[in-house]
């Protein structure tokens, strides 16, 4: 699995996301009363209509406003916005009664059936994969402690080079990207390098977002997970490494204390050992 590549231009990677999120995304909202639809529309528009009376907003900058808002969209860069801005705040919403395990944020790269690699493996990668080793064991249980016998565990995450399979070119399809059952007692041990931090495509419509109002474009180095188990909640989360310099400011605002890990020295890497616990359905 040995392959060459270079960093994506944002519209590359932007149409990627675009590409992949282009399903129907409407069918679990079909019923939605239009009354809700209406409150939501009209109390986002009441945001904005407080912003421009607030701060004076002019022609000049309203004109701007449109013309980026344009830009996002050719650059399929609204995947890449919506989840570094504003999915942190669905995320709270939308699992604040969970007595399990913390989650956050998916992000604009999570792709669906990564290759099934048993409850002891190693996630694809190249011989010369870059980055420090890294091995993960940790338990899946339900919130009373009762091992989840057939869950199973999603992992994917960038490389040593900030990049993420199927986003950017010449990285191999699934490199860095695995399915993981558990043992009988909900075990599982995950082999991986520990990836890197990274800053989102600055080159887009996003970049000048962030240029303009003088921010930094850095996430944390993470590890994205999803866990999933029948009859339980889905868990949808990021686990992150002490000691690195955006865990307090990260663009996308995703980190959590409890979604630090511990690294302990290993056998020619690190170790670190984190399980789930997660909320019946």
């Amino acid at each position: 699995m040995t392959a060459t590549h270079h960093a994506p231009a944002a519209a590359e990677s932007g149409a990627s996301a675009t590409q992949r999120f282009k399903t129907d995304k409407f069918a679990a909202v079909a019923g939605t009363p239009k009354e809700r639809v209406s409150t939501l529309a009209r109390e986002v528009l009441s945001a904005v209509h407080e912003t421009i009376r607030k701060h004076k907003v002019t022609y000049d900058e309203y004109n701007a406003l449109k013309a980026w808002l344009i830009q996002v969209g050719e650059d399929g860069e609204w995947p890449l916005f919506l989840d570094v801005w504003v999915e942190h705040v669905v995320e709270e919403v939308a699992t604040a009664h969970r007595k399990g395990n913390k989650g956050t944020i998916e992000g604009p790269y999570y792709v669906p059936g990564a290759p099934e690699q048993g409850s002891r493996g190693s996630v694809p990668m190249r011989a010369d994969e870059g980055g420090t080793p890294l091995v993960w064991t940790g338990t899946v249980t339900s919130v009373d402690g009762t091992p989840l016998k057939d869950a199973k565990v999603e992992l994917w995450h960038a490389d040593a080079d900030g990049l993420y399979s199927q986003f950017a070119p010449g990285i191999p399809e699934w490199n860095l990207r695995g399915t993981f059952s558990v043992a009988e007692d909900g075990s599982f041990e995950i082999h991986t390098v520990r990836p890197a931090p990274y800053q989102i495509p600055t080159d887009g419509a996003c970049g000048k977002l962030i240029a303009a109002a003088g921010w930094h474009a850095w996430r944390p180095a993470h590890l994205h997970v999803k866990v999933s188990a029948p009859g339980h909640e889905l868990l949808t989360a990021q686990l992150y490494f002490p000691g690195d310099e955006h865990n307090e400011d990260d663009i996308a605002s995703a980190v959590k204390p409890e979604l630090l890990l511990d690294p302990k020295p290993g056998d020619g890497g690190e170790t670190v050992s984190y399980g789930f616990v997660l909320d019946p359905a």
